[in-house]
């Protein structure tokens, strides 16, 4: 047993169910349509519809097609779909009313779509019309004639017709009106049509339905042309002269309404108008892309201060065009240009934005575009203040846009800008090299930019990359650089460097280059050397500098002074004898003695040699004894040689190699002088020097010999005096009792024979003494 709750729960659930699904919508937008096979309508009667609301899979709707013959057969036809079809029996039952509606039906319910009840040719749809033709006539070239066939018998009814037609290539179609087109025709003369131009022309008839659309294309008949040549010139400076070279170039006119055949042109400067007109032919190609044909029509120099007008007519087999000018003016008078021009690409075409220059007679404006050496143009009305290119523009391709301003056929300054109508990435890499050799520590690279017809977009910067030593760089420079200095390199490596060109799309590397710096650089291994050979300079300079500087010191230490042993003085270095007043002979002092040899006596100083002889063999005769090297020569010296014996040796050891030196200084007057009145005890010096002796100091046997031998050459000035201060000096040691020295007395003979060569002899002694000096 079912409970009273469980009774509700179920309840509730049926009618949320039924909540959720709706009855069928109504049909909407049945349409009907009989269509024609051959020559008559086919017994297919077809219908369509839409359906309003919601269906869903849970109640599914069924739909019946209802199509009633009125009064003579029902048609009905069940489908699931929006569409369906009935076969009539026999034919079609022309000139008899339908009536037809739709039926939608499911569980929650069924509606009727709005009943329809025509006659049965509305519902028919022919074939168009077939076997068209347009006929241009050659004195009609605005009027062709158009014929057709019709799809069907007339017995099925009259047929309507519509007729459009548009040039080759427009999306705008020209419809005729349909009051001007009779029912029930076969042929219609088109109107307004432009001479010689290719048109595509349609018809359609309609019995119920309009038929689908039948078509031809055809091409108008010539006729005169009715609009102007589009002249233009392009303008090339000529260096190096005072002149420009002109190309005067002309299109086919708007209207050309013909094959233009040929141009009449005349070139005349500014007063003259007699001059002839001259005739271009025209190659007869045309563009096939449709766009007008360019003509060159004359190419010439034209001096800088020479204005020019063109006058040009274009010629077809018809007729001949209205006159065109062009004004050339003279360099540097030309009117002025328009203002802040903008040129921008958007909507796949470039577009063009100007402010109007100050100029009361303008009459128009030239936009001209310009890539490589392809040149085209269009004119726009005074009035224009933005407009796109007409042209057929190309992507990637850099355009030299510029507007002219044209005032009475004289053409003003142009306003130009660069411009792409689609950029890219370029399609290659600038190529890269050294400007110079590397450097230590920098490189100056250079490129080359790249083609312009491979840039495919404006250049907005430079990356230069280079590795080396393990290390990788980036450096972005502006678009309008093509050199660069990388600094701060190693020494001596190897970079790898490569560049990348960038557009607003994309960019393309380079290939990589490579190259190695220097160990050094340039100039561094001359400066070396040569600050080098400047220090070695300036060290030797110094060294001279010094040199001289301390010639003494130096010449001291390399080449020690021997002392002169005439030039020493002894004086009171023996404790055991009284200073006396020692008078020395000439003869003993010659030679080893500053004394001069004026103050010998009279004797050879072979003589006296032999009178000395015996005193020098004894060599140990005490040293107080002796005058020392300074004194006569009767007495030899009591010093030891080095080299005479052991004792010597032992000596020099305990004299700490001393060598002594003496020299006994007479008192008395010399060579005639006055003696002092106060005679003077003479003076015995005595020296020390660590200099060794002269071989002539050592051996004075060998001295006195040569002294002998200079003797014989020495000359007496005055023998008298010298005699005389002889007996003096005698008789003041006999006087004194001193016998330290011993004199050879004089041969008085020998003196007087000789006194003669005594002044030779003592100057020849005297300059072989200055040897022993040093220098």
């Amino acid at each position: 047993m079912v409970s009273a709750g469980e009774m509700l729960v179920l309840a509730g659930l049926v009618l949320a169910v039924a909540a959720t699904r709706d009855p069928p919508g109504k049909p909407e937008n049945v349409s009907c349509v009989a269509v024609q096979e051959k020559t008559t309508i086919s017994r297919i009667f077809r219908c369509d519809w839409a359906t309003v609301g919601r269906q869903t899979s849970d109640v599914p709707t069924k739909y019946t097609l209802n199509v009633v013959v009125i009064h003579i057969r029902n048609y009905s036809v069940s489908t699931e779909g929006t569409h369906t079809q009935v076969e009539f029996v026999d034919t079609y039952p022309h000139f008899m009313n339908l009536e037809i509606w739709v039926e939608a039906h499911n569980m929650l319910g069924k509606i009727e779509s709005e009943h329809i009840t025509q006659d049965a040719n509305s519902f028919v749809k022919t074939n168009p019309p077939s076997d068209i033709k347009v006929i241009s006539e050659k004195y009609f070239p605005t009027s062709p004639l158009m014929n057709w066939t019709q799809p069907i018998d007339k017995s099925y009814g009259k047929l309507k017709y519509e007729i459009r037609f548009c040039t080759i290539g427009s999306p705008n179609w020209t419809y005729v009106p349909k009051g001007d087109i009779a029912t029930d025709i076969q042929s219609f003369r088109l109107q307004s049509l432009q001479p010689y131009t290719e048109y595509i022309t349609q018809v359609r008839s309609q019995l119920g339905h309009w038929s689908d659309w039948s078509g031809t294309t055809m091409k108008t008949a010539e006729d005169r042309p009715t609009s102007k040549p589009d002249v233009w010139r392009i303008i090339a400076e000529v260096d190096g002269k005072n002149e420009r070279r002109v190309q005067f170039i002309s299109k086919d006119p708007v209207f050309a309404n013909g094959r233009i055949i040929t141009f009449d042109i005349k070139i005349q400067e500014q007063k003259n108008d007699n001059l002839q007109w001259d005739t271009i032919l025209v190659n007869g190609s045309e563009s096939s892309d449709g766009q007008r044909v360019i003509t060159v029509l004359k190419d010439m120099l034209l001096a800088d201060l020479r204005p020019v007008r063109l006058c040009v007519t274009a010629n077809n087999s018809v007729g001949t065009s209205p006159m065109a000018s062009l004004f050339i003016s003279a360099k540097g008078h030309e009117d002025p240009p328009v203002k802040g021009l903008k040129v921008w690409s958007a909507e796949g075409k470039l577009w063009l934005q100007w402010t109007p220059p100050n100029g009361p007679d303008l009459s128009e404006y030239v936009v001209e575009w310009v890539s490589g050496d392809q040149t085209d143009w269009q004119r726009e009305n005074k009035n224009t203040r933005l407009t796109a290119i007409k042209g057929n523009l190309e992507g990637f391709v850099r355009y030299t846009v510029s507007v002219y301003s044209i005032y009475s056929g004289r053409i003003g300054k142009p306003a130009s800008k660069e411009a792409y109508l689609k950029e890219g990435a370029p399609l290659e890499g600038p190529v890269v090299r050294l400007n110079d050799k590397p450097g230590r520590n920098e490189a100056e690279l250079g490129w080359v930019e790249i083609p312009l017809h491979r840039q495919r977009g404006f250049i907005v910067n430079y990356t230069i990359n280079y590795t080396g030593g393990g290390e990788t760089h980036e450096i972005t420079v502006p678009s309008n650089t093509i050199s660069y200095t990388l600094k701060s390199l190693s020494s001596n490596t190897k970079y790898d460097t490569w560049i990348n060109a960038s557009t607003v799309r994309g960019s393309a590397q380079s290939s990589t280059h490579s190259f190695t710096t220097l160990k050094y650089a340039p100039g561094e291994v001359e400066s070396i050397v040569v600050g080098v050979c400047l220090g070695f300079m300036f060290v030797v300079l110094m060294t001279m500098l010094l040199c001289l500087y301390k010639k003494d010191v130096i010449k001291e230490n390399l080449w020690p002074r021997i002392p002169n042993p005439g030039e020493s003085t002894i004086g009171n270095w023996s404790p055991d004898y009284p200073l006396k007043a020692e008078t020395p002979k000439e003869n003993c002092l010659s030679g080893i003695s500053v004394l001069d040899v004026d103050v010998c006596d009279g004797k050879s100083m072979f003589e006296e040699d032999k009178a000395c002889l015996p005193l020098k063999k004894d060599k140990y005769l005490s040293e107080e004894h002796s005058s020392g090297i300074g004194g006569s020569s009767c007495m030899s010296s009591p010093r030891q040689s080095v080299s005479d014996s052991d004792e010597g040796s032992d000596m020099a050891d305990t004299t700490a190699s001393t060598v002594q030196y003496s020299s006994v200084v007479a008192s008395n007057g010399y060579k005639g002088q006055t003696p002092n009145p106060h005679p003077q005890q003479a003076v015995f010096s005595r020296s020390e020097s660590t200099q060794p002796l002269l071989d002539s100091e050592e051996n004075p046997d060998m001295m006195i010999q040569e002294s002998s031998r200079q003797s014989q050459h020495f000359k007496q000035e005055n023998p008298a005096e010298i005699h005389l201060l002889e007996m003096d000096q005698q008789q003041q040691q006999q006087e004194e009792g001193v016998e330290s020295l011993d004199f050879c007395p004089l041969d008085e003979e020998s003196e007087q024979t000789k006194s003669s060569e005594g002044q030779s002899a003592a100057s020849s002694y005297m300059s072989q003494r200055e040897g022993y000096r040093p220098q």
